[in-house]
């Protein structure tokens, strides 16, 4: 099948795990994601993804609250192993083939990250799962996910998140913010809009990785981004 995208790095916010109960893993959003993912991957696009921790915690936030920002950082590390592993059990359950790879050493949970090991795993039609961020403190998923996208020479990162694309202000606070339906990284900058953040934004424009926001929280929109080429979200190039 003719794919619009070959190998993608998909990434996820830890947050829209939760769904509709505020914390935790919402299982039935869990089982709709790796639903959406098992039919791109069948199609034979090549899978790797990033997911955030903070569902169950953030660092940045820890430090705010009297926690080392390194140990922080690490515990927010750990939350992203945990909701891999999640993602993972529930690709297996629907029948998808997945691997996860951590950044820190951390066998038998998972196989130490290498670029190599995750365009192998990939190649066999399996998930890449790549968790514990960049492992090191002082750096967000955002910027973790826009390193792997970068090592595994995806075609685009996929932003999937609970908003349908870019808008001009946040749209859920100003009902007349207007979408982009693409942008450029240096407009993303000069307005100041939170699309990841800043040093994840600068990686994927020095590194030509175009970003592609979307919401993942509607079924199908994985099918209609990766494998129909749907003008849903915002292009940042």
């Amino acid at each position: 099948m003719e794919t619009k995208f070959k190998r993608i790095l998909l990434k996820l916010s830890g947050e829209s795990l939760m769904g509709q109960q505020g914390h935790g893993i919402d299982t039935q959003r869990l089982t709709e994601y790796a639903t959406q993912i098992r039919e791109i991957a069948q199609a034979g696009v090549q899978v790797g993804i990033v997911i955030g921790g903070g569902n169950i915690f953030r660092g940045l936030k820890g430090a705010t609250q009297g926690f080392d920002r390194v140990k922080g950082d690490q515990m927010g590390m750990l939350a992203t192993v945990i909701n891999s592993l999640a993602l993972s059990s529930a690709l297996t359950s629907v029948g998808q083939p997945s691997v996860v790879l951590t950044a820190i050493n951390m066998f038998p949970i998972g196989e130490q990250y290498s670029k190599w090991r995750a365009i192998e795993a990939m190649e066999q039609g399996k998930v890449a799962i790549m968790s514990c961020g960049t492992g090191s403190p002082f750096f967000t998923t955002d910027t973790g996910s826009a390193l792997r996208g970068i090592e595994i020479e995806a075609d685009v990162m996929l932003k999937g998140t609970r908003v349908d694309g870019v808008y001009t202000a946040d749209p859920e606070k100003d009902p007349t913010a207007e979408k982009f339906s693409e942008i450029t990284f240096d407009e993303v900058y000069a307005r100041g809009l939170k699309v990841m953040d800043m040093t994840a934004t600068i990686m994927c424009k020095e590194n030509h990785l175009p970003i592609y926001v979307f919401n993942m929280d509607v079924l199908g929109n994985l099918r209609k981004v990766v494998i129909e080429g749907q003008p849903i979200g915002t292009l940042v190039h």
